[in-house]
């Protein structure tokens, strides 16, 4: 599991079959300190995430798991909606 924040939607005219009925959105991977990491990346939509909220994705062939198929061309799927996080940082971390 992952975490992310939802920056945007992505409207396709055409989908591969099985992805018909899921929204894509665009993805930024962050740290549980909220700083990004890395490029934004996409993601099929499995629980209506919208914009700006704060996500966890699941990735690699786990993606395809919480979808109502059996396969699926996928790379990531949302499958959370986080409403806060609590890090508790004891000792030194270095």
């Amino acid at each position: 599991m992952r975490f992310g924040q939802v920056i945007g939607t992505i409207w396709a005219t055409k989908k591969y079959e099985t992805l018909q009925s899921y929204k894509m959105q665009l993805l930024q991977p962050l740290d549980f300190t909220y700083q990004k990491i890395g490029d934004p990346i996409i993601a099929i939509d499995t629980i209506g995430a919208g914009p700006e909220e704060f996500v966890i994705y699941a990735t690699s062939s786990e993606a395809v798991i919480p979808m109502k198929v059996d396969h699926a061309p996928v790379d990531a799927s949302i499958v959370g909606i986080v409403d806060s996080v609590n890090l508790e940082i004891k000792g030194d971390v270095n």
